[in-house]
């Protein structure tokens, strides 16, 4: 996503051209492939990309980098200027990779319709865009028989995540093969990690807590002419119905990893958060701090602020019975120490080595392609995201809410999503004042 949209208007002779010599293009490019199938006769995997603002265009160089011959073919952004600077960038660096001629470059929100239709079947799409728009996406691209890498978060609602679970059902009914944007999960260090903790070198675990304290999230303002939807795209990390708040969007894989490390995922939450300090006209918390109770008891602890001149902290600490250890998000390289002390001293184990997980979950995907192996990481995917959502929903609560209630809340933070257009409504509105609401917990219904 950029900084400026593109207006939609009525369907010219153009651009029923443009779909039409996409639609050929596609098919020429896929062939009669069948949905488990890599590509025509060069074995080229073709690539789509949807979502071109910053993660997209790395995302996309590192589908091009994997082993094999790979062809970026088809983008999509609802912003036009976003969409010509990631292609700029990408074919200045893999011009060798990059086919994207002006009538497979498609703005708007149904574009990312128009840019899978270009690989599909059998081609690999990116799903980039704000994590909003995922549920969605995915369940077009599995409908027209892609694999997928999505990045994270995979929707910020309890709805969003039933439907992306019931999509990674259909793509594992296909042989489709997705890879989620967890990357922490592609780390060795995390990995080799996660087997020592997991064999017991420091006891059964019993703690987790997950960090994320920084600096303030940025924020953009109101452009002349610019429309409060394209507004607040713009500004998606500051937007609940966008990136599902800080509790989710930026502290997803920290979760994800003492998930992880404990084999489980939480049974309830609750917790609390504000904004203390922040004046921007947006909706983000500047804290959090969330407890969560796993199945058996033992607990997780989420803190998470983003405050200028605090104490600064990344990373995921898991104690045991006997030690503790520093792994995630954040840390170099996993360590596990004798005691409740992370020092030198007490170093029981330490990874050596390291390797960049990026690159590696992009490689792990297209791999299995070529191979044609299963791989189909939506469920987990899924199930950290809801993890995010359910502590924001505690956080903004004020109460003790289960995973079950959670689960099955009907309550969508962006309705009617799937049909909006570049002339919608925003699912939110400033007031007179141009502030957007805040949850106030006590008050704030989430279920």
């Amino acid at each position: 996503m950029g900084e400026q949209e593109k207006r939609e208007r009525p369907a010219s002779r153009r651009d029923f051209l443009k779909t039409a010599t996409c639609v050929g293009a596609g098919a020429a490019l896929a062939g009669a492939l069948p949905v488990g199938a890599y590509a025509a006769g060069d074995e080229t995997i073709k690539v789509a990309l949807v979502g071109c603002g910053g993660r997209g265009t790395g995302a996309a160089a590192q589908a091009m980098r994997t082993p094999g011959p790979t062809k970026l073919v088809a983008m999509a952004d609802v912003f036009e200027n976003r969409l010509k600077g990631s292609l700029g960038h990408l074919s200045k660096n893999l011009k060798d990779k990059v086919d994207v001629p002006p009538e497979r470059q498609f703005v708007g929100f149904d574009a990312y319709r128009k840019a899978i239709d270009c690989i599909a079947p059998g081609g690999v799409v990116c799903l980039t865009t704000p994590p909003g728009f995922r549920p969605l996406h995915l369940e077009y691209a599995v409908a027209k028989g892609c694999h997928v890498f999505m990045e994270k978060s995979f929707a910020v609602d309890a709805p969003g995540i039933r439907r992306v679970l019931k999509a990674g059902e259909e793509a594992t009914k296909k042989n489709l093969k997705i890879v989620g944007g967890l990357n922490q999960r592609y780390s060795q260090s995390n990995q080799e990690a996660i087997k020592q903790l997991q064999s017991g070198i420091i006891g059964e675990l019993v703690t987790g807590y997950a960090y994320r304290m920084h600096g303030p999230v940025g924020f953009a303002p109101k452009a002349a002419g610019e429309s409060d939807l394209m507004h607040q795209i713009r500004n998606y990390s500051c937007f609940t119905w966008l990136n599902g708040s800080f509790m989710l969007d930026w502290m997803i894989h920290n979760l994800d990893v003492i998930c992880w490390a404990k084999n489980a995922w939480p049974a309830s939450a609750q917790g609390h958060g504000g904004r203390q300090v922040r004046t921007q006209p947006d909706m983000l918390f500047d804290h959090y701090i969330v407890e969560y109770t796993y199945p058996d008891g033992t607990r997780m602890i989420a803190q998470a602020r983003h405050q200028s001149n605090t104490w600064g902290f990344f990373a995921d600490i898991i104690h045991g019975g006997t030690g503790c250890a520093t792994l995630g998000e954040g840390v170099g390289r996993a360590r596990i120490c004798k005691g409740h002390h992370l020092n030198r001293e007490s170093v029981l184990w330490e990874f050596k080595g390291g390797n960049d997980s990026y690159q590696t979950e992009h490689n792990v995907l297209f791999e299995a392609i070529r191979k044609d192996t299963p791989h189909n990481d939506t469920e987990r995917c899924a199930r950290t995201a809801m993890t995010g959502i359910l502590g924001r929903m505690a956080a903004e609560s004020g109460q003790l809410i289960t995973w079950e209630k959670a689960l099955a809340s009907e309550k969508q933070l962006a309705p009617g999503l799937d049909n909006f257009t570049m002339e919608s409504d925003a699912p939110v509105k400033p007031d007179a004042d141009g502030r957007y609401p805040i949850a106030m917990p006590g008050k704030t219904e989430v279920l």
